[in-house]
């Protein structure tokens, strides 16, 4: 099969990124960065949690700026103790917990939710997405719970389903190197991209980040800005030929951010302050990286 660099028109050596924001609409402070971020080009791409309080923010900037690419994060869980989300689709289902509110864990929804329910709640999202105006350029998840990271039961269907029926390529890496999954994944894996080929939906070669948490948090060994950018630097500097997204979590570290999530706030506000940080774009030219979008993705899938 051509490789997907090739078949976007770059050479097979070709070293292509997507520096993807996750958790747009999370919060106020996620909206404030990530549009800061989209305007002034430092990502290429981000994703909008529809069920959380803020997305009405997020979507209405996302249609009216439908030049940017603004994909959904389609969410099963609700990780954080003093802010939380429901299902669109209502507390009724398989899909929350004893509080009504999305599990907090991946494992609960891979044991726990019907096939059915998520079919119906991550249609929901799309549509409300769609509805508010947003040109979608693609889909991906939160926190991989359709992965069947855990388990090994995914819920990939309606995903494939819903990218299938609207034209959109999905997140999924054909590979785990790089990736905090573990290499027990990659059976899973072969037999997803086999069937997203067989569908004819458009995915990555890789998928990469850098840790979540921010090392050492609270202690006299709390990671610095400059560890965390320099961490960064070195993924990219190993970004490899092919396809692959970088996906990040920019916010303002902010009362409100700080209020809401349980830790690494400020690696959030690193985040921001890295994307937009002379040194990484000039290892991103040095190290001769192309950056896309997904929409170059998308028109390939519908074409």
């Amino acid at each position: 099969m051509t490789s997907l660099v090739s078949r976007l028109g770059f050479p097979s050596d070709a070293k292509a990124i997507i520096l993807n924001a996750d958790d747009f609409g999370m919060c106020h402070a996620a909206n404030e960065a990530i549009t800061e971020m989209l305007v002034g080009g430092h990502l290429d791409s981000t994703t909008v949690m529809v069920p959380c309080a803020w997305a009405p923010e997020a979507l209405a900037f996302a249609a009216a700026n439908p030049t940017l690419d603004v994909g959904v994060h389609l969410v099963l869980t609700s990780e954080w103790s003093r802010y939380r989300w429901r299902p669109l689709t209502g507390n009724g289902s398989t899909l929350v917990d004893a509080d009504g509110y999305f599990p907090a864990d991946v494992r609960s929804v891979e044991e726990n939710a019907s096939v059915a329910d998520v079919a119906a709640e991550l249609a929901a999202q799309l549509e409300a997405a769609l509805h508010a105006g947003v040109d979608v350029t693609h889909i991906d998840n939160h926190m991989g719970s359709v992965y069947g990271l855990h388990t090994g039961r995914d819920l990939l269907g309606p995903v494939f389903e819903l990218a299938v029926r609207h034209g959109l390529p999905f997140r999924l890496p054909r590979v785990v190197e790089g990736t905090e999954f573990g290499a027990d994944l990659q059976p899973v894996l072969d037999r997803a991209t086999q069937a997203a080929d067989a569908a004819g939906i458009v995915i990555l070669d890789r998928l990469w980040t850098h840790p979540f948490a921010l090392a050492g948090e609270g202690t006299d060994a709390e990671e610095t800005y400059e560890q965390v950018r320099d961490g960064f630097l070195e993924l990219l500097r190993a970004v490899p030929a092919g396809v692959t997204e970088i996906y990040l979590h920019p916010m303002v570290d902010s009362a409100e951010l700080r209020a809401a999530v349980d830790h690494s706030s400020s690696k959030r506000g690193y985040e921001r302050r890295l994307l937009a940080d002379p040194i990484v774009h000039q290892t991103i030219e040095e190290e001769g990286l192309i950056r896309i979008g997904w929409r170059a993705l998308r028109d390939l899938q519908r074409r």
